[in-house]
């Protein structure tokens, strides 16, 4: 029950959101930005809703959220790590460090962990590429990241107990 209560305060928070909306026209990836910020990510249901109170088709929100990268349909972790495949950090050797996340997690690109703290994820580039390897944890960057070094990154959010406000 308490869940139900949860979404339908999400759902008023959407709500309101886009009713505040000086022009819903060209409004739609602002809401999704929105919808995923209160929701996590962007199921079907979310989708349809932001369809139906934009005026819009549900295929035009699905074909929005399967373009950008950024958009996601499944839940992810606590904390999102991402790592830097882009040239600079893959010659700096970032498959090997995404080697040992996936060992470390047990978890593959894209996957979740079962605890729900960490989700995983490779990027074409993070921007910071004098700083290769590179991975990001929440957005929080670490640079000239060694295998090595994945333990005590992992074990720094695990100590924050599900908190990464601190």
């Amino acid at each position: 029950m308490h869940e139900l209560k949860n979404a339908d305060q999400k759902y008023a928070q959407l709500d309101e959101f886009i009713d505040a909306l000086p022009e819903k026209d060209g409004a739609l990836i602002m809401t999704l930005h929105k919808a995923q910020e209160i929701f996590g990510y962007l199921p079907a249901e979310v989708q349809n809703h932001v369809a139906h109170k934009l005026q819009i088709p549900a295929s035009k929100v699905y074909g929005v959220v399967t373009f950008y990268s950024f958009f996601t349909t499944k839940p992810k972790g606590r904390f999102k790590i991402n790592v830097c495949m882009g040239t600079a950090c893959f010659v700096r050797d970032s498959q090997k460090v995404l080697d040992e996340i996936t060992k470390e997690l047990q978890i593959k690109v894209g996957e979740n962990t079962p605890d729900g703290l960490f989700s995983l994820d490779a990027l074409r580039c993070v921007g910071a590429c004098g700083l290769a390897p590179v991975i990001s944890v929440n957005g929080k960057v670490y640079g000239r990241v060694k295998p090595e070094d994945v333990r005590n990154i992992v074990e720094e959010h695990m100590s924050m107990g599900g908190n990464d406000d601190e």
